[in-house]
């Protein structure tokens, strides 16, 4: 499912072409700084660049025999090459190679993550402005709270999405470092100014120091930000999931032509989209654990982080590009129902209007024991009698000893809980 519906551009940079010609790429650039500094001669970087090529199938081959992919890959290359091949992979380290490359996919591979965010943050903001004031309940416990808009609670999940860009941006400058250092990192047959002109060709920053790998905290900031991004499109995911719910059906996910919801109940239409986005963000969020153990290593390294990264990177950016473009793409086409809308907020018969009569009791002059003791036996008539709030209130005497008909009017005023909306969204911009 995420290969069919993911960007080509993420299945690319993750795919095992991909991940050679990247390899072979830093490698390149490592003969142009030492052919630079006159470390191999003039003219080897032109006919190593013009020669060099590789198939998967032949690293593969090789692999089986040297049990080194690396090594493998060195070797696949330089089969193609003359004399000159004897200067791929000169004066460096297998993860010299690896580490810098693994570098440039994480750094394009949060790019695009960063632009499924804005489109994101995009679709939810303009939702947000066209139901700014469209009422509805606001819950708390899944029980009936007080009045909200729809576009309030699109504004929550604007905000949130753009500190989930912020957080991207800082995990994208976070994994943009490469190390051309040798074996442990001490420069022992390379110099560091040849990390400098690898590195900046590359487009990456370099490793202020190093051991034989980057340090794993930079990887465990970047997969821990898809996490959140992941888990922000979880919880935005469960609420439509839930307002989707019979009893509730405020919206309502696309439902195509032909589409079918059950096997045997031709009736359905379920949020199955929303389900999916929810399952893949537990798997996003899974693959930080094995991130964050991978920060430990044995020395200057060891290979215990090798093995779970070839599956928790690619699969966290694969599933995370799926689950925002799923994501945004429900929203852009969500149905909204704003009638239920209206008719759940009335359904508990005016009792979320409570506070604001509890608060109007203490005004005028009740302490608030007395007044939420007043409040909660007028509301257990609602619950346990069917009358309305509004109806009990007016035969309690404790009530209209204290308030007036018009002062309770104004209790009941739904324009009383939404006039500061607007103040909310001149906070976020979004006017």
């Amino acid at each position: 499912m995420i290969d069919r519906y993911s960007l080509p551009e993420m299945r690319a940079i993750w795919s095992e072409e991909n991940k050679f010609q990247s390899w072979l790429d830093v490698e390149i650039a490592v003969c142009e700084a030492q052919e630079r500094f006159g470390n191999i001669p003039k003219g080897s970087t032109e006919k190593i660049r013009a020669g060099a090529r590789f198939t998967v199938e032949r690293i593969e081959e090789i692999e089986r025999e040297t049990h080194h992919d690396l090594i493998a890959f060195v070797k696949a290359v330089t089969e193609n090459l003359g004399e000159e091949g004897k200067y791929v992979h000169y004066g460096v380290t297998s993860y010299d190679i690896e580490d810098t490359a693994m570098a440039l996919r994480m750094k394009q591979s949060a790019d695009i993550i960063v632009e499924d965010l804005e489109k994101l943050s995009e679709v939810v903001a303009q939702l947000a402005r066209e139901h700014k004031m469209t009422p509805m309940i606001g819950r708390t416990h899944g029980v009936h709270a007080e009045p909200i808009t729809f576009g309030f609670k699109m504004a929550v999940w604007y905000s949130q999405v753009q500190r989930d860009v912020e957080r991207m941006k800082a995990a994208r400058e976070a994994i943009s470092y490469g190390k051309i250092s040798g074996a442990v990192g001490i420069f022992g047959n390379i110099a560091p100014r040849i990390e400098e002109h690898v590195c900046n060709s590359l487009g990456l920053k370099v490793a202020p120091v190093s051991t034989q790998i980057v340090q794993r905290d930079r990887h465990a900031q970047f997969l821990s930000a898809l996490a959140i991004a992941a888990s922000s499109a979880e919880n935005f995911a469960t609420e439509m999931r839930n307002l989707q719910r019979t009893e509730i059906l405020e919206v309502q996910e696309m439902f195509l032509p032909g589409q079918r919801g059950s096997s045997a109940m031709p009736h359905k239409r379920n949020p199955w989209r929303f389900e999916t986005i929810v399952g893949l963000a537990r798997v996003v969020r899974t693959n930080v654990i094995p991130a964050m153990e991978n920060i430990t290593s044995w020395h200057e390294r060891d290979n215990t982080n090798s093995a779970s990264e070839r599956i928790i990177i690619p699969d966290s950016c694969l599933a995370a590009d799926f689950i925002l473009q799923s994501l945004t793409k429900l929203m852009s086409r969500i149905e909204i129902n704003t009638d239920n809308m209206l008719a759940n907020l009335e359904k508990m018969g005016q009792l979320v209007f409570s506070e604001h009569v509890l608060l109007a009791l203490v005004q005028k002059g009740m302490n608030r024991e007395d007044g939420y003791k007043v409040c909660q036996r007028n509301a257990a008539r609602c619950w346990d009698d069917g009358v309305s709030f509004r109806c009990a209130l007016d035969n309690d005497p404790d009530v209209t000893r204290l308030l007036t008909a018009d002062e309770l009017d104004d209790c009941f005023d739904l324009e009383h809980h939404l006039r500061n909306v607007d103040a909310v969204f001149e906070r976020l911009g979004l006017g």
